[in-house]
């Protein structure tokens, strides 16, 4: 049947680019860094980008945590190129800004080379006194409207204390996993690439006949 197929074999020699999008101040790159390192870094704002290497569930995210000052946003569009997922960061106390924060994610929405790409909405600063909840978040800013037709979902955290940091992995790697497993089982025999070699034939076909009709199950399937 396969059961040893792996998120490392949906992956294999292939990083996930994610880009880090969000408003300055949000807490993109202490994220980024709780992620990478497992702690609180000390930050600045940042003016171009950072880049970073993230390994979870064996598989590699390239992390761009691109600044988010309003001069700044209008370059965004050039890294998105070969993006697979978007991580958008809000900060739960900014209510002044939650109208900015709706019209950068329904530009992200329409943008022709994100068509194809996950987004999630990340509600940072969770752990502090008055921070608006993630329900209140995701009315304010329309989420339901603009996420016709994305893979979209909206999840609470605490940079500072790593507190639900990992859910929106888990759900970024899930719709990944799930995207490429339904592009393997549509993709036709004959398409296979000329002189692979029949192990690697064998494999890819038995995976797909083991996961067809039962893409609904993805979660439970990889082991989440």
């Amino acid at each position: 049947m396969g059961t040893t197929f792996s998120l490392s074999t949906l992956f294999r020699k292939k990083d996930i680019r994610i880009l880090m999008h969000g408003l300055d101040a949000a807490g993109k790159t202490t994220i980024l860094y709780q992620l990478k390192l497992g702690e609180v870094v000390t930050t600045i704002p940042t003016i171009g980008f950072n880049v970073e290497t993230v390994q979870y569930k064996n598989v590699n995210f390239t992390a761009w945590d691109v600044g988010g000052r309003d001069k700044i946003r209008p370059l965004w569009r050039h890294y998105y190129q070969n993006t697979q997922a978007v991580i958008f960061v809000v900060d739960s106390n900014d209510r002044e800004r939650l109208d900015d924060v709706a019209s950068e994610i329904e530009i992200l929405f329409s943008e022709d080379e994100l068509n194809d790409a996950v987004i999630v909405v990340v509600c940072n600063k969770q752990d502090l006194p008055g921070a608006m909840t993630v329900t209140e978040i995701a009315e304010s800013i329309r989420l339901n409207k603009l996420a016709k037709n994305h893979a979209t979902a909206i999840f609470g955290c605490s940079a500072l204390n790593g507190d639900g940091l990992y859910e929106p992995l888990d759900w970024l790697v899930q719709m990944l996993a799930k995207k490429q497993i339904t592009k393997m089982v549509k993709t036709p025999r004959k398409t296979l690439p000329q002189g692979s070699s029949a192990e690697k034939e064998k494999e890819v076909w038995s995976v797909t006949s083991f996961l067809k009709g039962r893409i609904g199950t993805v979660k439970t399937y990889l082991g989440f």
